[in-house]
């Protein structure tokens, strides 16, 4: 009976193991969502009420909008899973309900029979009456297993007390937890209302001023275009200057190797020389040449492949208002921009931070889009644009989360924006990726 209690015992812990980690997972969920919306929030009571800050303020509703709908669907689920436990916890509280029944049957025929044999005399006759020495044994034995079985079974009750009043507890706690959610849930529901009319009222004041919009997002594609190309322009110089430098590596190296090679002897004139049959001369083998920083590369390489999805963000607070690739034009129908990287929000000349150790190659100034740093880890370079200020020069080591820079400020507006990519250099071919997938959400 004992064994039977544990193995329940058992199965009801592993089962609140397992419903507590989805817990956990959904409230550190919960956690991230109020501080994507936290900082939304601080961005957009920065924003005035010029275009170019009524643009950022539209799309920082849409992502507000976007966190508390994420954060009511998190509520939706945390208040589910508490239903399934309350349910859960009742049919145990009614499992272990009926089992004390039962052990409480079982005691009671216990007492009864060690009543019956209370005194040591009925006891001894029954010892005494057994027809041979090894049945008496037995019956000794027996005897002195009903009475501890008598006192096991008395704890056995006494644990499966604790054990309901505790599952009882549990169920009170998880009822305050989804009353709680339900009035988290219902005042997300009313700020969701209120940053949808706000949003209303910002999309129309674009609307109104379409034209303009479209003379600048034309500015803002020439500018992109002109980026690019100067980033692209700045990596395959450094792909060439570093071939050149392997080159010249390789050439002093077999310079060295031949100036240390010992001098054949003097070959005989002809006069003087023997007839011998002619033999062919095996030509010395290239030695190897090993390049600088060669394991470092591979090393930081690995390492920074290895960190997809958790680097760091280029700035402490912010929030990304136009993704990698095609993006649709929030207030008119048709329109695209494309992007390289990501745009993300942030406060007014806010920090920029290298999201991973390396060396910085290069350092431009490119009109529009302010002083760009680029960063090597590996096969993989970090591009870190719009910035006012450079921290860091060409040839640098930098580190995890350093301070390279701060972000201009551009239009008198409240907020900058921090341009970020990520590329993968293989040979000579240099591609774009998509810098959500590798940053820490």
């Amino acid at each position: 009976m004992k064994n039977v209690i544990n193995i329940v015992i058992f199965i009801f812990i592993s089962l609140s193991v397992v419903a507590q980690s989805k817990s956990e997972k959904l409230k550190k969920e919960q956690q991230q969502l109020e501080k994507n919306i936290a900082n939304t929030k601080l961005l957009l009571e920065k924003t005035k009420s010029n275009a170019a800050s009524s643009f950022s303020e539209l799309q920082l509703l849409n992502n507000q909008i976007a966190y508390r709908e994420q954060l009511v669907q998190n509520f939706d689920n945390q208040i589910r899973g508490a239903e399934l436990k309350i349910k859960e916890k009742q049919n145990q509280v009614e499992q272990l309900n009926e089992e004390m029944v039962a052990l409480k049957n079982q005691y009671k025929n216990l007492l009864l029979y060690a009543y019956k044999h209370r005194n040591k005399y009925g006891k001894m006759m029954y010892i005494f009456s057994s027809d041979t020495y090894y049945e008496a044994i037995k019956r000794a034995k027996y005897l002195e297993k009903i009475q501890d079985l008598t006192k096991k079974q008395f704890l056995v009750i006494e644990q499966h007390k604790k054990l309901i009043d505790s599952e009882v507890k549990s169920i009170e706690k998880e009822r305050l937890f989804k009353i709680n959610m339900l009035d988290e849930k219902k005042q997300e529901r009313k700020k969701i209302v209120l940053d949808q009319q706000k949003q209303q009222v910002v999309y129309q004041g674009l609307k109104d001023q379409e034209a303009q919009i479209l003379a600048k997002l034309k500015e803002d594609e020439r500018k992109k275009v002109n980026l690019k190309s100067q980033i692209d322009a700045a990596i395959r110089k450094e792909i060439a200057d570093a071939e050149a430098r392997r080159i010249k590596a390789e050439a002093e190296a077999k310079k060295k190797a031949d100036a240390t090679k010992p001098k054949a002897p003097e070959t005989p004139t002809t006069a003087d020389k023997p007839a011998t049959t002619s033999t062919t001369t095996t030509p010395t083998a290239k030695p190897a040449v090993e390049l600088p920083d060669t394991k470092e590369s591979v090393a930081l390489n690995k390492s920074f492949e290895l960190n997809r999805g958790k680097l760091p963000w280029p700035v402490d607070k912010g929030t990304i208002t136009e993704g990698y690739g095609k993006n649709p034009h929030p207030t008119i129908p048709g329109v695209f921009t494309n992007n390289n990287g990501v745009d993300i929000s942030a406060p007014k000349n806010a920090q920029v931070k290298a999201v991973f150790e390396g060396e910085v190659t290069s350092v431009m100034n490119i009109p529009g889009s302010g002083k760009v740093i680029i960063i090597k880890h590996g096969n993989y370079r970090t591009v870190y644009s719009n910035l006012q200020s450079t921290f860091v020069n060409v040839g640098s080591k930098v580190s995890t989360k350093q301070v390279i820079g701060s972000l201009v400020n551009t239009d008198g507006s409240s907020i900058s924006t921090s341009h970020f990519e990520i590329h993968q250099v293989v040979g000579q071919t240099v591609t774009s990726m998509n810098p959500s997938l590798w940053l820490n959400r």
